[in-house]
Order: structure tokens, then C-alpha cells, then sequence
């Protein structure tokens, strides 16, 4: 990928709560994209629970939608919430769903990871275990910055917009990693 080339980000939020901090979060990636990258948020509100007899009937149509939209995109950033010390469920189900074979359409994929919590533990080990199903689904996670946000009902209004300067400093240079890591694996 050329150095110019524009960078196609999709976005995954694993809350589908109307007032989720972190689909907040990405919304306000959204408005700090740096030059060069575009950022198209997906839909998994829809995703029936993962069954592989389902599956084998075909993808359910929000499902392929997934699919087709991660093909297409150069680069991912994943939103998670903390559960119980590790992914929310429906993020993990997304993932699951979107796995499947045929043409796993994660693996080579760059991909950025962030999330926020009200908690003091910013979303580190929820973090962490995803990106073990991204080293086995063959993703190029990004190493650094971190973006573990703590303290969420600080960070936003009550309209759910980031003011946190430093918070939005931190996300837009996650987005400017990301966009220079894609850049640097794919070279074409």
C-alpha cells in the first residue's frame, strides 16, 4: 500500500448498549480520523448466537454482511467493553460468527484494539484475550499506543462526546499507528 494510499478502517463496538461508553468511544474515532483513513462502523446488533448448524444452512444475511465489510477493509479497530474479566460476549459471538470457514476473511489483518470502562482497570484483561483469538485468527494486532481508558463517566458528556483531551490525543494517535502499521505490512 502506498504511502498516500487511503487506509479503509472498520470499526466493531462489542456493546449494543444505546449508552455504551465504548461505541461512544468509536463514534469519536470517527472524528479523529488522521489524513488518509476512512473509518465504516459495523452492525452486529443483529447476530443470532453462534451455531454451527446454522451455519451450515449459510451465513445469516447481517453475518455475510460482516464478512463482505471486513474483506473490504484494509484495517480493523475493535471496541471492547470489560466482562467478567474478558470480552463481551457479543463481540466474541462476532467474531465467531465471522471466523467460519470458508476464507476466514481476519487472517493478515491489521487491526487496532481499544476500549474504556468505568472501572480503574481500562479494559486491560479484556484486551488481552482478544488478542488471543487474534493471534489465532492470524490478525497483525497493533502493539502500541495502549488505549485502556479508565474512568469513563469522566471522560464523556452527557452526550456521550469524548472531551477528555487527553483521551482523544491518545485515540488519534492509536489511529495514526494504525494507519501507518496497514501502510507498512501491505507496501503494494
Amino acid at each position: 500500500m502506498a504511502r498516500t494510499a487511503v487506509v479503509k478502517t472498520l470499526g466493531i463496538s462489542g456493546s449494543l448498549r444505546k449508552g455504551s461508553y465504548n461505541t461512544a468511544l468509536l463514534r469519536a474515532a470517527g472524528e479523529l480520523l488522521p489524513e488518509g483513513v476512512t473509518l465504516e462502523i459495523a452492525d452486529i446488533a443483529q447476530f443470532p448466537l453462534y451455531n454451527e448448524d446454522v451455519r451450515q444452512a449459510g451465513f445469516p444475511a447481517p453475518v455475510q454482511k460482516l464478512r463482505d465489510q471486513i474483506v473490504a477493509a484494509d484495517a480493523l479497530l475493535l471496541v471492547t467493553p470489560e466482562y467478567n474479566y474478558s470480552v463481551s460476549g457479543v463481540l466474541k459471538n462476532a467474531i465467531d460468527w465471522a471466523s467460519r470457514p470458508p476464507n476466514q476473511p481476519f487472517d493478515g489483518k491489521p487491526v487496532a484494539i481499544m476500549g474504556v470502562t468505568p472501572s480503574l482497570w481500562g479494559t486491560a484483561r479484556a484486551q488481552y484475550h482478544l488478542r488471543q483469538s487474534c493471534v489465532y485468527l492470524n490478525m497483525l494486532p497493533l502493539n502500541k499506543p495502549e488505549v485502556l481508558i479508565a474512568g469513563a463517566q469522566g471522560k464523556f458528556d452527557a452526550e456521550l462526546r469524548l472531551t477528555d483531551k487527553t483521551t482523544r490525543d491518545l485515540v488519534a494517535q492509536l489511529l495514526l499507528a494504525l494507519r501507518d502499521w496497514t501502510r507498512r505490512l501491505r507496501p503494494e
